[in-house]
């Protein structure tokens, strides 16, 4: 009996004959524990992909960022990582507060690798943790169902110029996100925003940013 293959899965399996090839997968690299070698991996990166469901029961899927390091192993199953600023929506941690299940991709393009890592998650704005992240606004911890390594034959190949400036660090000041300098969002930029945008460059029209993002500036 498989824990993870459906009817569905078993008909194209079927289909392709892979069910057993399947079957020796789920035997050989399906985990419920994160290893010392997950642990590096999952700790070295700066991003990953994460999917959450909304409201409507509609899958979504986001970015999320940050230093490296910012996504903490805190024992063989259970993993956590911060929320920062964004754009106010709170879709990701919304829909997490709605529904705890996640889907979490983490990958390489450097070196083709990737983790896939299902689990619950928790939100909270008083965890014990959120000190260690600068500038975190939430902390999300997720409790491991189970993770497994993906072929990466077909990861194309990427090579890293540098971090994002907008990544918070506590050596430097996390310049103010450039779109909250356009004109027709000045007046609901939340109060810690109040004054920012004069002092980061001006505000500017929704034409002039969409020519920065276009020059990689945004």
């Amino acid at each position: 009996m498989s824990n993870i293959y459906g009817d569905h899965h078993r008909h194209f399996q079927d289909k392709f004959d892979t069910r057993r090839l399947a079957d020796r997968l789920e035997e050989m690299i399906i985990a419920d524990v994160i290893g010392e070698q997950d642990k590096q991996f999952i700790e070295s990166r700066e991003f990953f992909f994460l999917s959450t469901v909304d409201p409507a029961g509609q899958p979504t899927v986001s970015f999320k960022g940050g230093p490296i390091g910012f996504v903490k192993v805190l024992d063989e199953s259970t993993i956590a990582f911060p929320s920062y600023d964004g754009n106010g929506m709170f879709y990701s941690m919304g829909n997490l507060k709605g529904k705890s299940e996640i889907g979490i991709l983490f990958i390489d393009f450097e070196n083709p690798h990737r983790i896939r890592f299902h689990g619950d998650a928790s939100v909270q704005d008083n965890d014990p943790l959120l000190s260690e992240f600068h500038e975190g606004e939430l902390v999300v911890r997720v409790a491991l169902s189970k993770m497994w390594i993906n072929c990466p034959r077909y990861i194309p190949k990427f090579k890293r110029v540098e971090a994002s400036r907008y990544v918070p660090h506590e050596q430097s000041e996390t310049p103010l996100a450039a779109w909250k300098r356009i004109d027709a969002v000045q007046d609901v930029l939340p109060a810690k925003d109040n004054g920012r945008p004069e002092t980061a460059g001006g505000i500017i029209s929704m034409e002039q940013w969409a020519e920065m993002l276009s020059n990689g500036e945004g």
